[in-house]
């Protein structure tokens, strides 16, 4: 199975030694027999179409959904495109919250602030962890989603849209070193200093971000009415 990653943003630039989003997404999922290639669509790079591959994934981005930037319209007709075409998507983070801005939604600045680091979220009747790295969210949910994680703090932390969309706020894809390392760039002076502390002290401790990974895979790979 050929999985397209659309990429709507780029590490900084002091930590691009393990490569783009998409590479970081094909490390996740590795061992589940999938194909994955990328295109950096932030940059302007677009598939030639929906059926270029059999499912499709959102990266995170620094970038708003709801900024005015020349590649989100496309990018939102895309994901219209494929909900209407019955392809199978998976969207992290900015990739969860386009989504949710494309099927009718609302993605904003967070007023209750950010979320950062190793976090608990109440998934399918039992508490995941996994980091995350966002102020965004989506504070109202299409109306064919369903919550299916969530917190206190992030109410619409994954949304379901029948068996065709699966999104998640946080970050399955980044384990601790890469957290550590958006902490001693693109935290300081931005995220609050007793945030970025509290996070620091639970990077020695386990995420379950590879049972997310095979939660994906799964969800890629599973059988579809259309």
């Amino acid at each position: 199975m050929k999985i397209g990653v659309l990429v709507t943003g780029h590490p900084p630039e002091n930590m691009r030694e393990n490569g783009a989003y998409d590479q970081y997404f094909a490390r996740l999922l590795e061992g589940h027999g999938f194909e994955i290639e990328g295109w950096a669509v932030v940059d302007g790079q677009f598939p030639p179409g929906i059926d270029a591959a059999d499912g499709w994934l959102i990266t995170g981005s620094k970038h708003g959904a709801y900024e005015d930037h020349d590649w989100i319209p496309p990018l939102e007709e895309f994901i219209r495109a494929a909900w209407a075409a019955g392809k199978p998507m998976i969207g992290v983070c900015f990739g969860h919250q386009i989504i949710a801005q494309a099927m009718g939604g609302r993605v904003e600045k967070f007023a209750g602030g950010w979320s950062v680091g190793r976090t608990g979220y109440q998934m399918d009747g039992k508490t995941v962890t996994i980091n995350a790295w966002h102020q965004d969210q989506v504070t109202e949910r299409p109306e064919m989603a369903e919550v299916f994680a969530s917190t206190a703090f992030c109410e619409n932390a994954g949304l379901l849209y029948g068996d065709t969309f699966w999104t998640i706020q946080p970050h399955p894809e980044y384990d601790a070193d890469f957290i550590d390392g958006l902490i001693r760039t693109r935290g300081k002076g931005v995220v609050p200093d007793d945030l970025l502390e509290a996070a620091s002290a639970l990077l020695d401790q386990p995420t379950d971000r590879m049972e997310v990974a095979r939660t994906m895979a799964d969800f890629f790979t599973k059988a579809r009415t259309r």
